[in-house]
């Protein structure tokens, strides 16, 4: 039987959206993937029932047409940084405005069903950070609507994967550096797959008891930052030192780093680890997914690059 339901992935190009978009065309899902820039989505327009279109999410007229006859809309929009400094309205345009276009152009078109990606410890109120609480802002607007799609809201941890910001970012620092200092170094994570998050996903889009809940989404084990930047040195075979920054240092750090491009840690940043980014309850467990250790995933791609770089030397010494 052909599955008619017709989806719209926001941030469908990003990391965890090309994971999501391949699992629901797989499955048989007409899926419409808007973009600013055409050419850099171009390989994902081959995937069968895969559509690219060019469109500025953030422009209300545009979320409109995006939405006409869409049963679905996925909202994976989010930022870990602004660019240039704002003061946190980069946070708030990308989090809490965009989600609120969304539900108006949602409940004016008559879209059933809305799966929002949040972030684990977001809050409006009690978030230490811009990127916190405007994703709770985003949360309390999804909340409060009234007649609007019915949703259903993901906070997961960091996520990692093969071509992820998280593990990849510490990798590439360790390798520039003999030595890394490291702000925060007892911060607390539970990083998850990107497999398991986007299953999470799809899991909901088939389960209606999911409708008006929201789901922390965490990895099996629990990790200091230090622990996970002394994995990923580990799998890359690198001696490095790691300091662990007191934080009137890490403030410094942070502040320096508002002005580097990339951002490798920010002043918002910062703030974001000042809350452990564990769970309180297990949102994979309570939708019959298994978590996937990071141990059987990270070196899969970490070890690889590194084989990669060796095997080029060799190659420059023969």
């Amino acid at each position: 039987m052909v599955n008619e339901t017709k989806c719209v992935v926001l941030g469908g190009t990003g990391f965890v959206g090309r994971s999501l978009v391949a699992r629901m065309a797989a499955r048989g899902y007409n899926v419409v993937v808007p973009t600013r820039n055409l050419e850099r989505a171009r390989y994902m327009a081959v995937t069968p029932r895969v559509k690219i279109v060019t469109a500025d999410v953030h422009d209300p007229d545009s979320l409109d047409r995006l939405l006409q006859n869409v049963d679905v809309v996925v909202n994976l929009v989010g930022i870990l940084n602004e660019q240039g400094h704002h003061g946190g309205r980069g946070f708030y345009v990308a989090h809490e405005a965009l989600t609120e276009n969304v539900l108006r152009a949602a409940k004016k078109a008559g879209v059933r069903r809305l799966l929002q990606m949040s972030a684990l410890k977001a809050d409006s109120k009690k978030g230490p950070s811009d990127y916190l609480k405007s994703k709770g802002l985003a949360e309390d607007a999804i909340r409060a609507e009234e007649n609007g799609p019915a949703w259903t809201s993901f906070q997961p941890s960091v996520i990692f994967g093969r071509g992820d910001s998280f593990i990849n970012r510490f990798a590439q620092l360790l390798k520039i550096s003999p030595f890394l200092p490291l702000a925060r170094p007892a911060a607390r994570f539970s990083p998850v797959y990107v497999e398991d998050v986007t299953q999470a996903f799809m899991t909901a889009l088939d389960d209606d008891s999911t409708i008006g809940r929201t789901y922390q989404l965490c990895g099996p084990k629990v990790y200091s930052l230090r622990e996970l930047v002394t994995y990923v040195k580990d799998q890359l075979g690198l001696r490095r030192w790691i300091v662990g920054l007191p934080d009137p240092l890490a403030r410094i750090q942070a502040r320096i780093f508002d002005f580097v491009p990339g951002k490798p840690l920010s002043t918002d940043n910062l703030r974001s680890l000042m809350v452990h980014s564990i769970c309180d309850e297990h949102g994979l467990d309570m939708l019959g997914i298994v978590p996937t250790p990071m141990e059987t995933i990270v070196p899969t791609y970490l070890q690889g690059r590194n084989d990669k770089g060796r095997l080029t030397n060799l190659r420059r010494n023969h």
